[in-house]
């Protein structure tokens, strides 16, 4: 993409939380670019972050397009841990790799690395979720820099996961497909009945 979109991501919070409309704050700064998205998607930036982009574009401000949320100070989420049950559905949801724990484990955030997106609150099945205040220390340029970087981890983890799962399939499918007709009796029983059949036709 473009330099112009890098300029666009670097002025985005980087919480990574799709209230925008895309999956992630690049995705997002892209799309402005390609003139598919407004400057005014984004309630974590909120209107200094609308201001920014204004500036950088040249374009008119606008405010804060409700229908994507409501600007609102951030947040840090905690695991209530007395009420966590181990599903890892949060650890799923967290965008930025923020969430540790394993299955049927008591799970925590890892506070500094959280940004606040709040996916994980409607992901949990028991509400142990809570939102505590941001410290004003964590909106800096340099936390949303590690943001950046660990969802991009986490995003080409993701993707060589799928990758490495779709050539897994393919592989079995083609050792299943190679197998001699003997080794599926099945198979072998079809494949006699389908030669006695045209052996009489013939």
């Amino acid at each position: 993409m473009t330099p112009i979109a890098d300029r666009i991501d670097a002025l985005l919070p980087q919480t990574q939380c799709e209230q925008c409309g895309y999956h992630g704050c690049r995705p997002y700064a892209e799309a402005i670019v390609r003139g598919e998205a407004e400057i005014n998607q984004c309630p974590p930036g909120g209107a200094a972050g609308i201001a920014k982009l204004a500036e950088l574009l040249q374009r008119p401000l606008l405010p804060l397009n409700s229908a994507h949320g409501i600007e609102k100070p951030r947040a840090l989420a905690r695991i209530v841990e007395a009420d966590c049950i181990g599903c890892t559905k949060c650890i799923q949801a967290c965008p930025v790799d923020a969430i540790i724990g394993a299955s049927k484990l008591m799970h925590t955030v890892i506070a500094d690395d959280c940004t606040g997106c709040e996916l994980c609150v409607p992901a949990c099945p028991v509400d142990c979720i809570v939102l505590e205040p941001m410290p004003a220390a964590q909106l800096d340029i340099a936390h949303a820099d590690a943001a950046r970087e660990h969802f991009q981890r986490r995003e080409a983890r993701l993707a060589r996961q799928r990758a490495e799962q779709a050539a897994e399939l393919a592989a079995r499918k083609a050792a299943v497909d190679a197998a001699p007709t003997a080794a599926n009796p099945v198979l072998a029983a079809l494949a006699r009945a389908q030669a006695k059949n045209q052996g009489r036709s013939e």
